[in-house]
């Protein structure tokens, strides 16, 4: 049974940040120069990853997901994989990934017992994708989408973050894709959670709430009505266009924050466990790994911030995170 918090709410998904480096620089990621990676003796080895999730799961952790930075990057993840798909009790395994490098790691991921992968793309259009993502090619995704398919990591998710005046008129395209490709795709509202100034200055200009996008897409292609959701029990609320084998996910921390059903802890690259996304709140693990700290040990941390989740995070009244960005605490 997962452990509950102080709001009586269970926790039962711990998302894992492997690396804090990525091979892009999105905009609402990074400025162009990237952020200062931690040094690489910082970066829990994957041993230390694995007692963390061993002893998680034996308090109720359930799902992990890996993250970054960008998983991919990293060496030998697949090794990773394969040590935590044995670790009892833990059913669902996943991975958010830019899709650079998909196609070349799919087959081998879904062999050690990968389960699913979320893609990010925010743009169908090549010239515009390389210019969100900074250098990213559009076709290297789709071909890592196609090849996740083929291994069987599936259903795959499309993360779509829209920002006002920079992909916001692609909404209607994205939801298209649910239709005529069963793409299950999930738009998030802008989150200021990056290193760009101009960005941060002017980020609640920038922001396209969920029902201005259901809107959009109702006035083009026809109603959208509750779908149940695909595999996995993220924030996202699902909808299903006329016709659609897929569906689209809205994801909406700015309009209608899902804080009262958060059931999720982050580790850091570097051995932070973070009991909120938005709260720069955290509790140093890699010390007591790095210590010797028995599983009882490490357990009890785990426990600590479990207790120290906030009921919900203060965007709306000007607070957000500012310690790290979003590269670095894996989303």
């Amino acid at each position: 049974m997962a452990c509950k918090d102080a709001y009586n709410r269970p926790v039962s998904y711990l998302r894992v940040s492997v690396t804090d480096r990525c091979n892009l620089r999105c905009v609402y990621c990074m400025p162009p120069e990237g952020v200062p990676w931690r040094p690489h003796d910082d970066i829990l080895r994957y041993e230390e990853i694995e007692t963390v999730v061993r002893a998680g799961a034996e308090l109720g952790i359930t799902k992990v997901r890996l993250t970054g930075g960008e998983p991919l990057i990293r060496e030998g993840i697949e090794e990773l994989v394969a040590m935590l798909a044995a670790i009892p009790g833990i059913d669902d395994l996943a991975m958010t990934t830019n899709g650079v490098l998909l196609a070349a790691h799919a087959a081998t991921l879904a062999q050690a017992g990968l389960q699913r992968v979320n893609v990010s793309i925010d743009s169908l259009i090549p010239e515009r994708h390389e210019q969100i993502t900074r250098g990213g090619r559009l076709q290297d995704v789709l071909s890592g989408m196609e090849a996740a398919a083929d291994a069987g990591l599936v259903p795959i998710k499309i993360n779509t973050v829209v920002i006002r005046g920079t992909n916001d008129d692609e909404v209607e395209a994205f939801a298209r894709k649910t239709v005529e490709a069963g793409w299950h795709v999930r738009f998030i509202e802008l989150m200021p959670l990056w290193s760009e100034q101009a960005m941060v200055d002017d980020w609640r200009g920038r922001v396209v709430t969920a029902e201005e996008i259901r809107q959009r897409v109702e006035s083009e292609l026809g109603e959208l009505k509750p779908a149940t959701a695909p595999t996995g029990n993220g924030p996202a609320r699902y909808r299903t266009l006329p016709g659609a084998s897929g569906t689209v996910g809205f994801i909406t921390p700015i309009s209608d924050h899902f804080c009262r059903r958060c059931n999720r802890l982050r580790l850091t690259a570097d051995g932070g466990l973070r009991p909120c996304l938005l709260s720069d709140t955290e509790i140093d693990l890699r010390t007591p790994l790095r210590g010797g700290a028995a599983a009882a040990r490490i357990k009890e941390i785990i426990q600590e911030a479990v207790q120290s989740k906030p009921l919900r995070h203060h965007l709306a009244d000007g607070q957000a995170a500012q310690g790290r960005t979003m590269s670095e605490i894996g989303g």
